[in-house]
């Protein structure tokens, strides 16, 4: 069972840029575990650590929301280091439910990062795949789709999180 939960916006945690990790060690180890519970159990097809109230860049992402094995994907300190291409396209975040937003995206990427076992890695995404990795790495920048949204639809929203209404 995990011991976090997903944060919603506006939590804090959620607006400041994430720390990096120096260290792979047991609590990261059992960080991961976690995210893959609720990730998979919201159902969602990413995730950052800011998202469970753990201020350091990593992300977990699997594009089949576990629906096939072997996708899944964790990277500790990602930084996209080519970009290339621009769509616009929905979408959704666990830490903003009920709403969606058009956030455009590079349409191809190239990210640098560590993976678990703490070797380096290069990957090349694009199309919804890279999508994801963006939106994982914003997180870790202290963005959310809200903030690619317009002032009124902004509104709404924490108008209606502060109601209860969300």
């Amino acid at each position: 069972m995990p011991r976090k939960h997903i944060l919603l916006y506006p939590d804090q945690v959620l607006k400041n840029r994430a720390q990096e990790i120096d260290n792979i060690d047991l609590e990261i180890i059992t960080l991961v575990d976690d995210m893959k519970q609720l990730m998979y159990s919201a159902p969602g097809v990413g995730l950052a650590a800011p998202q469970v109230g753990f201020p350091r860049r990593l992300i977990i992402v699997d594009p089949t929301a576990n629906k096939e094995t072997g996708n899944l994907t964790t990277l500790i300190n990602p930084v996209i280091i080519e970009q290339e291409g621009s769509e616009t396209d929905n979408e959704m975040c666990l830490s903003v439910p009920e709403i969606s937003v058009d956030v455009p995206r590079a349409r191809q990427i190239v990210i640098k990062a560590i993976d678990l076992e703490g070797n380096d890695v290069t990957i090349e995404a694009e199309g919804f795949l890279a999508r994801i990795f963006q939106h994982e790495i914003d997180h870790l920048n202290g963005r959310v789709i809200l903030d690619y949204a317009s002032p009124l639809k902004r509104s709404i929203y924490l108008k209606k999180r502060k109601k209860g209404k969300l």
